[in-house]
């Protein structure tokens, strides 16, 4: 990610996505670069703290990238599998030896890369088609969980930068 470059959506259509998927694209776009400013110079130390009992800046980064991954299998027709419901488990949960920044960096881009590939296969003719949601096999659409996935995405990168601005403000940084 560079500082030079402008926001995501103002970059112009992603490589490969279908004209209805840029925004989406866009959003992802822009959530891994809010993720990337809140990681830089955070110690791991930090990462896991909880200010105010808030959540932790690991914890929006580990949600962030499991609940993409689960909207992301609604959107495909295909049903949670165990690892998915285990890791959702864990989001919280900083590991031993806690994660530090470049694994959930690494992780994030995996998981934004996974994404974006699946969007580039998605028919816009397909974006309507009927999906259900969870085991209460809530009502969507192909597109309803890739808007949600999408938004998600930003709400939790958002969370995870103020979050980080609080705590680098009380270390010193």
């Amino acid at each position: 990610m560079s500082t030079s470059l402008p926001e995501a959506w103002l970059r112009g259509p992603v490589a490969g996505m279908p004209a209805l998927l840029n925004p989406a694209a866009h959003a992802l776009q822009h959530a891994a670069d809010d993720v990337h400013r809140a990681l830089e110079g955070l110690p791991t130390e930090v990462l896991w703290h909880r200010p105010g009992a808030a959540a932790s800046v690991g914890y929006h980064v580990r949600h962030l990238i499991g609940a993409l991954d689960r909207l992301l299998t609604y959107a495909r027709r295909e049903s949670l599998t165990p690892q998915q419901l285990q890791s959702r488990a864990r989001e919280a949960d900083p590991g031993d030896p806690p994660a530090d920044s470049a694994t959930l960096l690494s992780e994030l881009t995996v998981a934004i890369d996974r994404a974006l590939d699946q969007l580039r296969t998605i028919p816009e003719a397909s974006l309507l088609d009927a999906r259900a949601v969870g085991r209460q096999r809530l009502p969507s659409t192909v597109l309803g969980l890739i808007f949600h996935a999408a938004e998600h995405s930003a709400r939790h990168a958002g969370q995870a930068l103020t979050t980080a601005k609080i705590l680098k403000l009380r270390i010193g940084d």
